[in-house]
């Protein structure tokens, strides 16, 4: 247990940050399962806005230091990768089915 008032002062600021960073972080997260999710669905342009919006979290997470700044660079290409594959590929009927295997 902290004794002196600084020390005091600090865990309660520490209580307030952490309280606020899990905040962002789990936004965060919701907003990038929602992308992948309308992703997996196949409506690209709907994916494309979702990319939009985490990349904009991402980027205020970021530059509020709860993630560093090269964290969401990374997650933001792997996203977009992501995206672009999709554009790229051509669309499957039954993929991962053993009648399309043989």
């Amino acid at each position: 247990m902290a004794h002196s008032l600084s020390a005091k002062k600090r865990i309660r600021q520490n209580v307030k940050r952490r309280a606020l960073n899990r905040s962002r972080k789990d936004l965060l997260k919701t907003e990038i399962k929602t992308y992948l999710t309308t992703l997996s669905g196949g409506d690209l342009k709907k994916a494309q806005t979702a990319l939009n919006s985490v990349v904009q979290r991402l980027d205020k997470v970021a530059a509020k230091g709860t993630i560093h700044k090269n964290t969401a660079a990374r997650k933001r290409s792997r996203l977009a990768r992501r995206l672009n594959a999709a554009r790229t590929a051509p669309p499957s009927k039954g993929a991962g089915t053993m009648a399309a295997k043989a």
